[in-house]
């Protein structure tokens, strides 16, 4: 149920709209890339971190443009479970998340082409390509989320070329070891998106919203959560 929100600073509501705690989600690939890297040869921590903040912006400005868009389609009714929503409890205005948005994947670009400068153009097709993820997350004429391919995103974004781009910035190179590693990034991180479609399903269903777990029913969605919860921990045995 979304609540409207009383006394809080404007701060603050930037704060809650780029949903903190979703944002562990953009660190562990990060985490896990540099930890292959310490593991194989020498870290560069520069690199490491301008991957580390670049990843962190990228999930700010995606949560940005889903609360944009989830809001001016409807989808953030008055039934929608979870935290409150800075558009939809008229904490920001549509201009103002417009302008956040622009801002936060400007910089991300602009700190990525360092990122660039130390490694290959591959890096620069990967900054983009996320970038315009985020943005077709849940924005333009087909979105992911609403066409049962958030989960398909969130698994190669968050998981390979989260954990793999972190690597290939520091090492100009792909291992195995670091490709394996990616998958049970994914699929945790997957999971996460998982529950939170399960819990939403009639909700998104009412306003349009086909998430996997709408098209395909609870049943599926459970085992979907299954079954990426025990490859997680098979790969494992791989590595």
């Amino acid at each position: 149920m979304i609540e409207s929100v009383k006394n809080i600073t404007k701060f603050d509501t930037w704060i809650l709209a780029s949903r903190p705690k979703t944002l562990l989600a953009a660190v562990v690939p990060v985490v896990t890339g540099t930890s292959i890297v310490s593991y194989e040869t020498k870290v560069n921590f520069i690199a490491s971190a301008v991957a580390l903040l670049c990843s962190v912006l990228i999930q700010v400005g995606t949560n940005f443009v889903n609360d944009l868009y989830d809001y001016l389609s409807g989808a953030d009714s008055d039934t929608r479970k979870g935290p409150t929503r800075a558009l939809a409890s008229g904490m920001l205005t549509v201009k103002e998340m417009k302008f956040a948005i622009f801002l936060v994947f400007a910089v991300t670009f602009i700190l990525g082409l360092y990122l660039v400068y130390i490694s290959t153009w591959i890096t620069l097709l990967i900054g983009l390509l996320s970038i315009f993820a985020g943005i077709a997350y849940t924005a333009g004429p087909y979105p992911l989320a609403y066409n049962g391919l958030g989960d398909v995103f969130v698994f190669l974004f968050f998981g390979i070329i989260g954990t793999v781009g972190t690597y290939y910035v520091q090492v100009v190179d792909v291992s195995a070891l670091v490709l394996w590693s990616s998958i049970p990034v994914g699929a945790l991180i997957t999971n996460i998106l998982v529950v939170n479609n399960y819990r939403d399903i009639d909700e998104d269903r009412e306003v349009g919203k086909n998430t996997l777990a709408v098209k395909m029913g609870r049943k599926f969605t459970r085992y979907q959560y299954l079954i990426f919860m025990i490859l997680s921990y098979l790969i494992l045995f791989v590595v």
